[in-house]
């Protein structure tokens, strides 16, 4: 785990929005929505809000208007975010890749990995596969390799929690105590 965040913020740790990062299929929006609860603070699902603006869903935001666009909306809608206070940010799996969203993230946020092992990722694709284009048509390799390469990514964070064999409450409960406890979040 590291400290309080980096960077200069005008936005001391009691009232920083929370972002979750992580590979695909990790928990981000259901573990994000338990904190959000518990702590009294509305949730964002990045994936989400671009789906209900495009009124489709991300896979086919990709296949009809593409990821650049895609990518260009997410960056936009997480910058505005990561300046507000108290919210409760899920991003996609991938948003992390672009330095602008990093860089605001890790200065205006409290960033929170989820982390799970590969072996525990690969139980859960049969649920996720459909709904994660970056997964379309790709072998199991090409897979594994897209998960370690993010990880490298994901490296660059506040707070690293480890979901395998957790249940998300206790997950939720374990991030709460550690905000609490180490950056000074108040439970409302």
């Amino acid at each position: 785990m590291r400290g309080c965040p980096k960077g200069e913020s005008r936005v001391n740790n009691t009232e920083r929005s929370i972002v979750f990062i992580g590979f695909m299929g990790v928990g981000k929006t259901t573990i994000g929505k338990l904190v959000a609860k518990k702590l009294n603070r509305p949730f964002i699902d990045i994936d989400e809000e671009i789906e209900k603006e495009f009124q489709m869903p991300v896979s086919q935001i990709f296949n009809q208007i593409g990821e650049k666009a895609f990518r260009q909306r997410e960056k936009s809608l997480i910058s505005n975010l990561a300046e507000q206070e108290q919210k409760i940010i899920s991003v996609g799996g991938g948003a992390f890749l672009q330095e602008e969203i990093r860089q605001v993230c890790l200065t205006s946020c409290i960033v929170i990995y989820l982390n799970l092992s590969l072996e525990n990722w690969k139980n859960r694709l049969d649920l996720i596969i459909e709904s994660r284009p970056v997964l379309q048509g790709k072998s199991k390799e090409e897979m594994e390799d897209l998960f370690y390469t993010r990880q490298a990514i994901y490296s660059q964070h506040h707070l690293k929690i480890e979901t395998d064999k957790k249940a998300p409450n206790e997950i939720a409960d374990e991030i709460i105590e550690t905000l609490v406890t180490n950056f000074g979040v108040k439970k409302r």
